[in-house]
């Protein structure tokens, strides 16, 4: 894949908390990774995630990762 193509994968993290009631604060402190690297994520602008950290968010958010993670129809 070329540097200049965009990747298509949403991130849908901002539902999942306003549904759970948290926030990113709150999951951060549960997760083990910082506000900034999730603000990052949520925000579209993550190039990547590992999977203890998706595995650690989908814990806490008690979903799976497709209720987390979709890609965009262009």
């Amino acid at each position: 894949m070329s540097p200049a193509v965009e990747h298509r994968v949403q991130v849908h993290l901002d539902r999942l908390l306003a549904e759970r009631g948290m926030t990113l604060s709150q999951l951060a402190a549960r997760v083990g990774v910082s506000v900034v690297n999730l603000s990052v994520l949520k925000n579209d602008r993550a190039k990547a995630i590992r999977f203890s950290t998706l595995t650690a968010i989908c814990r806490e958010l008690h979903c799976q990762p497709g209720d987390l993670l979709s890609v965009r129809e262009d």
